[in-house]
């Protein structure tokens, strides 16, 4: 298959679907550039001319992603004065002594990630480990607190993924807590 032939069937199909997802027509165009410049450059890395619509539209989802990256980038450069990727979350009961209670492999990815803000990527150079193992130990360490949140703070998740609950659970408030430590 040729580059003339993909933009043949897909131009523009492929620009609107580029369009629809950036809502303005100049870095629709800059993405829709870059997309057929990724094409043309890795058209050999194309096996079967069947998969050729897929190949195409995964190209332009990660132009689009690369594209709100480097803005997201941008802004949080803009707006220095940030809120720590754990302030968000401190008025979640017990939310500290979940993170602290993880066990060490699945502490340390947390804190570098969502405490620290690094890159999943900077994450896996630091600790000398791999991309993968990396989003494998986020992954569990989120099952581990979805549980825990669940099972002490009646927590739930919504349609979106994020908590819903109460923020100062009846276990968890400081009353219980020094009641439960002084053996009472």
């Amino acid at each position: 298959m040729e580059t003339q032939n993909i933009w043949d069937n897909f131009n523009e199909e492929l620009y609107f679907f580029i369009l629809k997802r950036v809502k303005d027509k100049d870095i629709t165009n800059d993405i829709f550039q870059n997309t057929f410049f990724k094409i043309h450059k890795n058209l050999s890395s194309l096996e079967k001319e069947e998969k050729a619509r897929a190949w195409v539209f995964q190209i332009a989802r990660n132009e689009i992603s690369n594209h709100f990256n480097k803005e997201s980038v941008y802004v949080d450069e803009l707006h220095s004065p940030q809120e720590s990727p754990l302030e968000k979350y401190e008025h979640i009961c017990c939310f500290d002594q979940f993170i602290d209670d993880l066990p060490e492999i699945y502490h340390q990815v947390i804190e570098l990630i969502y405490i620290k803000g690094l890159k999943q990527k900077e994450v896996a150079e630091a600790l000398d480990i791999s991309l993968e193992n990396v989003k494998a130990r986020v992954s569990r360490a989120k099952e581990i607190l979805k549980k825990k949140f669940n099972e002490c703070c009646q927590y739930e998740l919504d349609e979106q993924g994020r908590l819903r609950g109460e923020a100062n659970c009846s276990q968890c408030s400081p009353n219980n807590k020094l009641g439960n430590e002084s053996g009472k």
